[in-house]
């Protein structure tokens, strides 16, 4: 093959950074984590919160500890083998998804409040936001083996039923 033949395009250079950079921000195991227990603490906090604000506040500061808690672990864990330097640095990038995957539910928590809807109608809507972000992640991994279009719908469906099922469950035993 020619280098011309194998070469990427702008496009595609393009493409693949968007790719990678979706990828450590939303398709880890710390994001789909930090999505499930934000959703979930969004219900929570919901309960105790009349107001939008307040309860989005209060379950920021709680998902900020547990990613405190997730550096702190990953650290630990790592800084046998690397400095602490290296493992702190390592620990924030493979953690950090946690609070970017905070930000879809947010979003829709918020629109919600503005639209006059109080913080438990809100979290309503920060759950469903929290089903959608699963679905696409469900239906980008099949599509990434190869699953023909049936399998992806599926897969999206089972991903965004399981973590709805997985934050009512921490929501219900809170």
């Amino acid at each position: 093959m020619s280098e011309e033949q194998t070469a990427e395009t702008p496009e595609e250079r393009r493409a693949e950074r968007w790719h990678e950079w979706f990828d450590t921000r939303f398709r880890t195991p710390a994001a789909v984590y930090g999505l499930i227990l934000y959703s979930s603490l969004l219900m929570i906090t919901a309960d105790y919160h009349e107001g939008v604000a307040d309860a989005v506040i209060a379950s920021v500061a709680t998902l900020v500890v547990f990613f405190i808690s997730h550096v702190f672990a990953y650290t630990l864990a790592d800084h046998g083998r690397h400095s602490l330097r290296a493992a702190t640095l390592y620990s924030l990038t493979h953690s950090a998804g946690m609070l970017w995957a905070s930000i879809p539910p947010t979003i829709a928590m918020l629109v919600a409040g503005a639209n006059g809807l109080n913080a438990d109608d809100s979290s309503v809507y920060a759950l469903w936001t929290t089903m959608l972000v699963l679905a696409f992640l469900g239906y980008v991994a099949y599509w990434r083996t190869g699953a023909r279009v049936w399998a992806r719908i599926l897969g999206a469906i089972g991903t965004s039923l399981l973590g709805a099922v997985v934050a009512i469950l921490e929501y219900a035993f809170h």
